[in-house]
């Protein structure tokens, strides 16, 4: 069954990674022709190093993989800096996959 949410319902949920690790929080949302985009995520202190310092980042609606209590986001499309892939132990041979 589809259930429908409201947009500021989602606003300030938690987000987790596909792999259970705390992301951040729902900040905004990015409409294009009355239709969700992406969405804007303020990023917990524990990804920030993987963003160059950036505070947030904003995830495209196709990235999502389940709303409800908490957002889960797919793990492996997070824009991931280069650096950070490097110095997590992978190379860009295991991001692709």
């Amino acid at each position: 069954m589809l259930r429908i949410k409201k947009i500021s319902d989602v606003i300030g949920k938690n987000v987790l990674t596909s792999e259970g690790d705390f992301f951040g929080q729902i900040e905004d949302v990015n409409l294009v022709d009355n239709k969700i985009d992406g969405w804007k995520i303020r990023v917990s202190s524990g990804f920030l190093s993987m963003f160059g310092g950036a505070r947030g980042v904003i995830i495209p609606h196709q990235f999502v993989k389940a709303m409800g209590d908490v957002v889960i986001v797919n793990k492996g499309q997070l824009p991931l800096r280069e650096e950070a892939l490097m110095s997590a132990g992978m190379d860009s041979s295991e991001e692709s996959m």
